[in-house]
């Protein structure tokens, strides 16, 4: 008699029970097709490297390409490339254009290299891309990795890179975020963000001779010290927030007047 309690409890649960097992079917489903949606690709020649700094890590997950998975071929495609400060933005930046475009991510700590320019231009051919959005320099500062005098041409280098694969996307430049002295956050790194200031100046002087629109997240946070996340590089989700909201807007307008002009093929 008991056995056969047992057997007719389990095979009709209580509807509180059943209630909490439908949930659960719920959130798996949603969590799947989560995951789905969007798919690590590793089989990209020179795309995924190691970081040997360990104050530069990526905080949240490893270095990656990030395809999204397409289901529509008539909806546009945007590439962010970045480092583990675009890892602090990226979630938003793909939530705010949801529905609107593909988002495809590389997250990388490589810098501006002939090494890096083999890589990017094997990231390119996943494409093609509406809009590239660049975001790099965190990583460059360390002496020895890019020479003062070669840090201009290298950059050009870059640039010519993306325009040689990808004539027809529209180029968005994101300069590099302060650094903070980590022993009084109140204060700049005296020693690296200097670097991180010319090197931006250098980057403003090219993009805007090439035509390429910069989203200026240096002074969006230099006054928002208050906002880092403790090390003196990376940030707090707010000011993530923050560039996310001007990386999405940017993008949003860079289609907006890639569609006007008769330059894209989506509709």
């Amino acid at each position: 008699m008991k056995i056969n309690s047992i057997t007719k409890a389990t095979a009709h649960p209580h509807p509180v029970a059943r209630n909490i097992l439908w949930r659960g079917a719920i959130c798996l489903c949603w969590l799947v097709m989560a995951l789905a949606a969007r798919a690590e690709t590793t089989n990209v020649p020179g795309a995924l490297v190691k970081e040997t700094n360990p104050g530069l890590q990526p905080h949240g997950g490893n270095w990656r390409l990030e395809k999204a998975t397409i289901t529509d071929t008539n909806r546009p495609r945007v590439l962010l490339i970045g480092d583990s400060i675009l890892n602090g933005y990226r979630p938003m930046v793909v939530q705010s254009l949801e529905g609107k475009v593909y988002v495809d991510i590389w997250l990388t700590p490589m810098w501006q290299s002939e090494k890096f320019n083999k890589a990017l231009g094997n990231v390119l051919d996943q494409g093609p891309y509406d809009v590239i959005h660049m975001n790099l320099g965190l990583h460059g500062w360390p002496a020895g990795r890019i020479k003062d005098e070669e840090y201009e041409p290298l950059t050009r280098a870059f640039l010519k890179v993306i325009r040689d694969k990808c004539s027809q996307a529209k180029l968005i430049w994101a300069n590099t975020t302060p650094f903070l002295n980590k022993t009084n956050l109140q204060e700049l790194n005296p020693d690296i963000n200097p670097i991180i200031v010319k090197r931006n100046q250098i980057d403003a002087k090219i993009m805007t001779e090439a035509g390429v629109p910069i989203n200026d997240f240096y002074s969006l946070l230099v006054d928002k010290k208050e906002l880092n996340g403790g090390d003196g590089a990376h940030w707090k989700q707010p000011a993530y927030q923050l560039l996310a909201d001007v990386a999405a807007k940017s993008i949003l307008r860079e289609l907006a007047d890639k569609k006007v002009s008769g330059d894209m093929k989506h509709p």
